[in-house]
């Protein structure tokens, strides 16, 4: 029999309360290890973490903050204003949710218990609906969830359908979790997660086949692995004398991809593992033409017209596309850098040295003025690297990518193997969670932005506003992508459902009683939309007091 919502309900309201890490850890495999339907133990794993599918996966459920509004409306008659009132109050929809639950003046006869499995059917009915009629369906369908759940349920419903459990369960408490368990080690269970990227997966093939299922786990075409990150490097010297040998490599000024070609479709994915194909489609047809099928290539996307690479934010222009398309394909031109393998002819390639998965990716890609290798050259000599460097500077890209052809390709991992250098910028990238109105001709857009970093649990701790740095075009467009996510509105102030994340510059970081962080920035500028990275890719508090000391000393140098 399928797990009730309330039991899940009940169980996220304990945890809620945990502030250490491992006592939730020991807490949330004690739960998973009771789960005895496999289905349950996928979707509530998955609903931990605030997902109802996982990141690659098309579906979704389309149900932003004005839905929810209008879901509790019809289930408890409670107005908009009343909805924001007590929104204002709580600071959570989820909390507010309850309340409303909890002054219903009636229970209605056709109530049912909610299980697991009876709010996977509706979620599922809810992320096909398309057309028209097709928000008010799920008005419909949500409300009926409403009518049934109990005010503890209204509450993580709630927060489950806009994807902000607010538990503080992020991908190290998980993969702990699921590996206390069953008894197997985080290493396995964190390999598994970087080439499935479902946690539900690997929870029931760990549950039903132990560390033996989990080895057996391989990349997949058209199932994103995790990407392989780059750390900061020391300096050129430092590389050569660590590496012997360097791969160097232009860093593009693009945005990653992940692009799979296989039985007779091509997928393309984000940083984000986002599915965005659709966006996509003249480098789509070019990888069926230039590209020996059968592989998934990693690379970066970049906008370039006249020779020049344009600036960061085109390119998410066109990943954000979704109607007209083709008005954008000569607007903003692509071409792709591919760089990486990880998979060809049937088998995974990440456990090949990069120098033979170069040599593998040469092989597959053919000629194409749109899909390239990255140029790259083997050498250790200090001064072709710093050639390299300033080549790529001059040609309006960020630097150089300097990596070890013996190393191995390790989904999700940054380590020294892939060594980024850069001019020195020590900017941040902040979650987006609050905004205001501007005035005069402003008024209509959203002129300043609250941004907050983020701790070891996920909680966001604000360090300041950003109201400088954005051209009038940027605050048109940035308005009309913020505008679903608004929570509710105080005056002229703002309060955003977090999703998006800004890299910002400052003057200085002070310390600040203002702000729950302790910290302020100074002069903070905006610098561009980091579309390409998820609230839980922003920098965290633990950087941010780093570059806060750094910069005292510095100061006691001079």
């Amino acid at each position: 029999m399928s797990l009730t919502f309330r039991e899940f309900a009940e169980f996220c309201s304990s945890i809620e309360k945990i502030s250490s890490t491992l006592e939730i850890t020991a807490k949330i495999a004690g739960f998973l290890k009771k789960i005895e339907d496999d289905e349950d133990l996928y979707d509530i794993v998955l609903f931990l973490t605030g997902r109802v599918y996982p990141p690659w996966d098309e579906r979704e459920l389309g149900v932003g903050i004005g839905l929810v509004y209008e879901a509790l409306k019809l289930a408890t008659g409670a107005e908009k204003p009343k909805i924001e009132n007590l929104l204002r109050e709580t600071g959570d929809l989820g909390k507010t949710a309850e309340l409303l639950m909890r002054k219903r003046k009636q229970l209605t006869l056709f109530q049912e218990e909610l299980t697991i499995r009876k709010i996977r059917e509706v979620f599922d009915t809810m992320s096909a609906l398309t057309g028209e009629g097709s928000q008010k369906r799920k008005i419909r369908l949500l409300a009926d969830l409403y009518v049934s759940s109990t005010p503890i349920e209204a509450r993580y419903l709630t927060r489950l359908v806009l994807g902000e459990m607010r538990l503080g369960v992020g991908e190290g408490i998980m993969r702990d979790a699921i590996a206390k368990a069953w008894g197997v080690s985080s290493e396995l269970v964190e390999r598994a997660y970087m080439i499935t990227n479902d946690f539900g997966r690997v929870a029931v093939v760990v549950k039903n086949e132990g560390k033996e299922g989990l080895k057996k786990l391989k990349i997949q075409l058209h199932i994103p692995a995790k990407m392989m990150l780059a750390q900061v490097a020391e300096s050129v010297d430092s590389a050569v004398k660590e590496m012997g040998k360097v791969a160097v490599e232009w860093k593009f000024d693009g945005t990653r991809v992940q692009i799979h070609w296989g039985n007779g479709k091509v997928t393309i994915f984000s940083r984000r593992l986002e599915n965005v194909t659709r966006a996509l489609p003249d480098v789509v047809e070019e990888v069926k033409r230039a590209v020996k099928e059968g592989v998934i290539l990693d690379g970066e996307a970049v906008a370039i017209k006249d020779g020049k690479p344009m600036p960061f934010q085109h390119i998410l222009r066109r990943f954000r596309r979704k109607h007209e398309i083709g008005k954008m394909l000569e607007k903003i031109p692509i071409k792709v850098y591919v760089f990486d393998i990880l998979f060809a002819d049937g088998e995974e390639t990440i456990d090949l040295p990069l120098s033979e998965r170069r040599a593998l990716l040469e092989s597959v890609v053919g000629k194409s003025e749109k899909i390239l290798p990255a140029e790259q050259k083997v050498t250790d000599r200090v001064e072709d690297i710093e050639d390299m460097y300033h080549q790529a500077l001059n040609a309006g890209h960020e630097g150089v990518m300097m990596k070890n052809p013996k190393s191995p390709y390790i989904p999700g991992k940054r380590g020294k193997h892939w060594l980024k250098l850069k001019p020195v910028m020590e900017n941040l990238d902040l979650v987006v969670v609050g905004g205001e109105w501007g005035e005069g001709k402003r008024s209509h857009v959203i002129s300043s932005y609250e941004l907050a970093c983020i701790d070891e649990q996920g909680r966001l701790l604000r360090v300041g506003k950003v109201a400088t740095g954005f051209t009038d075009e940027e605050l048109e467009e940035l308005t009309e992508l913020f505008k679903p996510l608004i929570e509710y509105q105080e005056g002229k102030k703002i309060k955003f459902r977090p999703y998006y994340v800004f890299e910002v510059a400052y003057q200085e970081i002070q310390k600040s009683p203002k702000y729950e962080s302790s910290y302020a920035l100074r002069f903070p500028r905006f610098v561009r939309l980091r579309d390409d990275k998820s609230v839980d890719e922003a920098d965290t508090i633990d950087r941010v007091a780093r570059l806060y000391e750094a910069q005292f000393k510095s100061k006691k140098q001079i």
